[in-house]
């Protein structure tokens, strides 16, 4: 059993502290942060696609400090992760995040020489770990979400993290309190029980600006915010950066949260500036915490920390759901009926279609059959029922079981498209199917069955 699950089992309020993986710099890690317990975390592709892997990086710690593992599925495949897993049991670590992960920063979109980027989603990566059996999981959420729809589809998509056997969650970097508390709320109305975690920040201007400069996916940055950091950086008045994240920490833990993920504070002076202001503002209640954090913050409406621009909700188009209604007909005919289904195994199990030519006119005449109406990509492993016919292949990082954190007002991360995970939200709502976008868990797809006909697929598994 890990610390880490001993601090939950012990209602103990904890703080993770984030360290980005280097061989030229080992920090020191404190054991404790104003009297909280605290595990070293240690994130994955944060600065770079070629960043030194967490796993090696722990290395260079004593083993007594405990340790949470990133590891995101950006570039990776269910192959890499199941390496991964085993490496991490023979180094003796348990606690992971599990995460999709921001777009690869040499993302490719399979045209021209190159590959198209894969990604593997954290729904496949708990599942895989569940079953390698011996880890403490915890999974991502973003409760910063201003559209319904992609609200909505953040938590359908916690609804698949938590059934397929998430331990913790760990929240996006965000400084909407309401959000916080709606995050908290949803855990306890669904009766789950698994702890929840905010990732806090103190945040400099400095860092607000390099977020907004480099759009860093799923933070929410308001002007608002960057006139108060602002004026504080003109006035001198820089350490209520660290006063603002000491009291979110303490509102957190006000309001249920099992502690935080601490990101940008892991040098000694800064943590200890940190401490200073915990221990300083500890003795308020939380309406007395929420009264100085609005006067920091100056806010008038408490809208000020949400993006202005909050789009109204959006109906699904009278077209997807006229092609949804069509293609699920379809489906039900020729894939769902026992008799169909027998004639199809019976048919696609001659070795005839194991000849190259054969096995490439029927490909082609999937592709062609599907391509231009949901932008079949030749998958291989057809989840189009589970996504309402909405393919998860035009998603650019080929997410099935439901978005990413980095979509921005139902718009994808990418920024070409709206996010297809909102889309299909909306849709499920109208054609009353948000139970399959809740609890259907699509498996991963192995990169062994691209390039190969669906069809003959299925009914061979059949």
């Amino acid at each position: 059993m890990s610390q880490l699950s001993q601090y939950f089992a012990q209602n103990q309020f904890c703080c993770l502290v984030e360290y980005l993986p280097s061989m030229q710099e080992v920090l020191p890690v404190a054991t404790q942060l104003a009297g909280f317990p605290v595990c070293m975390t240690l994130s994955d592709r944060v600065r770079s696609d070629e960043d030194i892997a967490p796993l090696i990086a722990a290395q260079s710690y004593p083993q007594q400090i405990e340790k949470v593992l990133h590891y995101a599925g950006k570039g990776r495949d269910i192959h890499d992760f199941n390496l991964f897993l085993t490496q991490a049991k023979q180094h003796g670590q348990q606690n992971l995040l599990l995460l999709t992960g921001d777009k690869l920063k040499q993302h490719h979109d399979g045209q021209g020489s190159h590959a198209r980027t894969r990604y593997l989603e954290s729904v496949n990566a708990v599942i895989a770990a569940k079953q390698q059996g011996g880890f403490h999981i915890g999974v991502a959420l973003n409760p910063f979400k201003y559209s319904q729809a992609e609200k909505q589809a953040q938590y359908l998509k916690l609804h698949k993290k938590l059934q397929a056997g998430a331990d913790y969650i760990i929240t996006q970097l965000g400084f909407d309190l309401v959000a916080l508390k709606q995050a908290h709320e949803f855990l306890i109305e669904e009766n789950y029980t698994q702890k929840i975690l905010a990732c806090v920040m103190p945040l400099t201007l400095a860092r607000a600006k390099f977020m907004l400069k480099h759009n860093v996916a799923g933070i929410v940055i308001t002007p608002h915010m960057l006139e108060v950091l602002a004026q504080e950086h003109d006035s001198d008045q820089t350490e209520n950066t660290y006063l603002r994240c000491a009291l979110q920490i303490l509102i957190c833990q006000h309001i249920g949260y099992a502690g935080v993920h601490l990101s940008a504070c892991h040098k000694a002076d800064e943590q200890a500036i940190l401490t200073s202001y915990i221990e300083q503002y500890r003795h308020l209640d939380l309406k007395q915490c929420e009264q100085l954090w609005t006067q920091l913050w100056q806010l008038k409406t408490g809208n000020e920390l949400r993006p202005a621009a909050v789009e109204k909700s959006k109906l699904s188009n009278l077209h997807q759901k006229v092609k949804y209604q069509f293609l699920d007909t379809i489906h039900s005919t020729m894939f769902n009926s026992s008799l169909v289904k027998g004639l199809g195994a019976y048919i696609f199990s001659a070795n005839f279609w194991n000849k190259a030519l054969a096995a490439k006119l029927l490909l082609q005449a999937e592709y062609l059959s599907k391509h231009f109406i949901v932008g079949c990509e030749s998958c291989g492993q057809c989840r189009l029922a589970e996504t309402l016919y909405i393919c998860p292949e035009t998603c650019p990082k080929g997410l099935a079981n439901g978005p990413c954190g980095g979509t921005h007002l139902d718009r994808c991360e990418f920024g070409d498209r709206e996010c297809i995970h909102s889309i299909k939200a909306r849709l499920a709502e109208e054609v009353d199917q948000i139970q399959i976008l809740k609890k259907q868990l699509i498996p991963t797809l192995p990169i062994e069955v691209r390039g190969t006909s669906s069809w003959k697929n299925w009914y061979v598994k059949q």
